[in-house]
């Protein structure tokens, strides 16, 4: 599936996504598929299976909401310290899609950098500090500023509250499709959306959005 490419000459910021955008989902897939799982069987006495079966009704029951984002809800209901559970596997945290020419492309050009991303500070804050990228960006929000995740009108209504911005020349590029569906309604311009957000996994088919393998692919600005 080719990339279409942005016409940069309407495009005045860019507005990222980070676990499956910036960095590579594959970390988060393996901390919440294998890692969680297999850290609350040791603690409870159960076999991974039982584990499992424990936490994935509980999981899909509050998918797409702020709290299945949230660090300090799963550590309520797995007992588990899960900021330092991320903290000790932090060195599997990596980019994606060659980020880091994108990140340093759209610097150099002069356009306001802004994080915006579902991710509890208690995760954000461990990956941007692993990889270096704090001052990369101009703006870093996260959903629990606002008390909305992504998915939500509130969220973007908040976003522009505090840090006003022309919605119609803006790019905002993300894994998700709901979060994608909803930049799409509030009215962001250019929106794109990630086909292959872990690299262990093929490329995704999209379909109703135009789409990338990488951020690198939308270069040059």
């Amino acid at each position: 599936m080719p990339t279409a490419k942005p016409d940069w000459s309407r495009i005045d910021h860019v507005l990222l996504d980070m676990d499956g955008t910036i960095l590579d989902l594959a970390f988060d897939n393996y901390f919440w598929g294998q890692l969680v799982p297999q850290r609350y069987a040791d603690a409870r006495g159960l076999s991974l299976e039982q584990a499992y079966a424990e936490l994935k009704p509980q999981f899909r029951a509050i998918e797409h909401t702020l709290p299945w984002y949230c660090t300090d809800h799963w550590s309520r209901i797995t007992g588990l310290n899960l900021k330092q559970l991320k903290h000790e596997v932090r060195e599997r945290v990596a980019f994606i899609g060659n980020s880091p020419a994108f990140l340093g492309a759209v610097k150099a050009s002069g356009r306001p950098l802004w994080l915006v991303t579902n991710a509890h500070p208690d995760a954000w804050q461990i990956k941007l500090d692993q990889l270096g990228l704090r001052a990369q960006f101009d703006v870093i929000v996260s959903s629990h500023d606002y008390g909305a995740p992504k998915e939500h009108p509130q969220f973007w209504d908040a976003l522009q509250a505090a840090h006003p911005f022309d919605r119609s020349r803006a790019l905002f590029a993300d894994d998700s499709l709901p979060v994608l569906r909803a930049a799409r309604a509030y009215g962001v311009g250019h929106v794109v959306a990630m086909r292959r957000p872990d690299s262990t996994q093929p490329p995704r088919e999209i379909a109703e959005f135009d789409s990338t393998d990488g951020l690198g692919d939308l270069l040059p600005l």
